[in-house]
């Protein structure tokens, strides 16, 4: 590549940041990555009417949480700043009458009364009102008015904003790393609104001025702004730009998990799944579940989001971000929407957790433990963990299958004892209450096979014996190997859960 490469991130501080917005944040970050180039995060507040207090913390401690980091932005600054386009709104001025003086731009005086009128007749005739190459003549604007009278309505202070002037009846020709070539014909676009009499630009204006002003090589966006692509290339050429023009990549939408609709910030808790990175609290005291205070590792809430709309072209799935920042390129992206899916999200999640050591787990659970009430030793918990996290797929999932270990089953499993707990039962458990108080031994494969050896000389099925144990010791029909559990609680305790099973269900 010959110039070096610049990627910027730019949310709007407007609310939680949505997975879409981490998944683009992601794939900027690995492009960076990829090409040892720079990753921005500018925020792109330019609309104070749709700002929202702590917006722009959420976003910053998020993607903190996710491991994406910024060479550059409004934290730690940079020599491209400020990073915050409110800080920035002095700049956008002069760019504004740029366009102006050049004649790529218009006064417009309508206010939002006259359009909202011209909107509602359009209705009733059931057409739809937009500001372009042939309304614009019957606008009250610079390009239908006197100048003499555009200077006095300017001196006046009434409201007006700076219209893009879009040309008449021409193809815009565009390139799009993931999509390829794009054509539109400039008769079908609106002319945008750049600039506000209230001194503050609108996204348009300022994300481009932004990204040259800032050397943005690639600019990797959601596939919601690529209508927008013409009337950003028709700016750089407006300004003399075409030199320095970014790149262009649209990634594709992640779709609800039935395919039907792009999945949004209200989908949420409603379809029963995370959509934000972290929890959420509005300022009512609402609150919005994240992946990280529903148990999430961060890896595998970022490798889950790698292989929405990209893939590798293997089949492996479990990446690190190392390894992804390797593998990494645009051209993988594909044009089509991605499904969400739920248990895939749980899936990775399960396949991080086994991984981790033993001492790892012990040391998130122990202080859960604590919360409970059980001060346990952390060598137990370690063996709890390690006999636990093949069937858990959140660390707290651990947590709640291992309680048994430390508090005895006040209650046991109706309907399990209604199917396995037999006239016999009672004899049955006392037999192995003795083989397990006379055993030398409570090593798992040892004591299996003394107990199997007694039972089967009895003709006794070992099922007719492992439930109504499991039963008596656990309180339910699920959980790790019996043999397992009794090494980890002495002797004393699993007899005296035996007896008390015996003496309450019988």
């Amino acid at each position: 590549m010959s110039r070096p490469v610049r990627v910027r991130f730019a949310p709007s501080p407007t609310g939680p940041l949505h997975v879409g917005g981490v998944r683009t944040a992601l794939f900027n970050y690995l492009f960076a990555k990829k090409n040892n180039g720079k990753l921005i995060l500018r925020i792109e507040d330019t609309d104070q009417t749709r700002y929202v207090a702590g917006a722009e913390e959420y976003i910053i401690e998020s993607l903190k949480w996710c491991g994406i980091n910024f060479d550059e932005d409004v934290v730690k600054g940079g020599d491209y700043g400020p990073y915050r386009q409110s800080d920035r709104k002095e700049i956008y001025h002069q760019y504004a009458d740029t366009l102006i003086n050049c004649g790529n731009a218009y006064y417009a005086f309508d206010t939002p009364e006259e359009l909202d009128s011209i909107r509602k007749e359009k209705e009733a005739l059931k057409q739809q009102f937009q500001y372009d190459v042939f309304t614009r003549k019957n606008m009250r604007n610079s390009l239908t008015l006197q100048e003499s009278e555009v200077k006095e309505l300017l001196a006046s202070g009434v409201h007006y904003v700076i219209r893009f002037k879009m040309p008449e009846n021409e193809i815009v020709h565009m390139n799009d790393i993931i999509r390829g070539k794009v054509e539109v014909n400039t008769n079908t676009l609106d002319d945008k609104v750049l600039y506000k009499s209230d001194r503050m630009p609108t996204y348009h204006l300022a994300n481009i001025v932004d990204d040259h002003l800032m050397e943005i090589s690639h600019v990797i966006r959601g596939e919601e702004w690529l209508p927008s692509l013409p009337l950003h290339v028709l700016l750089y050429r407006a300004f003399g730009w075409d030199n320095t023009m970014p790149e262009f990549a649209h990634l594709p939408l992640i779709l609800k998990p039935d395919g039907k609709g792009k999945l949004s910030k209200r989908d949420g808790d409603k379809l029963g799944f995370p959509v934000f990175p972290t929890d959420w609290k509005t300022a009512e005291g609402e609150i919005y579940s994240g992946y990280r205070e529903s148990g999430y590792f961060p890896e595998a809430f970022v490798n889950m989001l790698s292989l929405l709309g990209w893939n590798p072209g293997t089949e492996q799935e479990i990446f690190s971000l190392e390894q992804l920042c390797e593998i990494f390129v645009l051209e993988r992206v594909g044009k089509a929407g991605s499904r969400f899916d739920p248990d895939k999200t749980k899936w990775f999640n399960h396949q991080y957790l086994i991984v981790k050591s033993k001492s790892e787990l012990a040391l998130m659970l122990k202080p859960e433990f604590e919360k409970q009430g059980i001060n346990a030793e952390i060598s137990l918990i370690e063996k709890i963990c390690e006999l636990l996290k093949e069937r858990a797929t959140f660390v707290k999932d651990i947590l709640k299958e291992s309680i048994f270990f430390f508090k005895a089953p006040e209650s046991y499993d109706a309907e399990a004892i209604k199917k396995r707990w037999k006239p016999e039962t009672p004899s049955i458990l006392n037999e192995l209450k003795e083989i397990i108080s006379s055993a030398e031994s409570l090593e798992p494969h040892q004591l299996e096979e003394k107990v199997k050896t007694h039972f089967e000389s009895k003709n006794i099925g070992l099922g007719q014996v492992m439930t109504p144990f499991r039963i008596a010791v656990v309180g339910t029909t699920s959980g790790p190997g019996m043999f397992e559990i009794v090494e980890l609680l002495c002797k004393e305790e699993i007899i005296s859960r035996i007896e008390n099973a015996v003496k309450k269900i019988s």
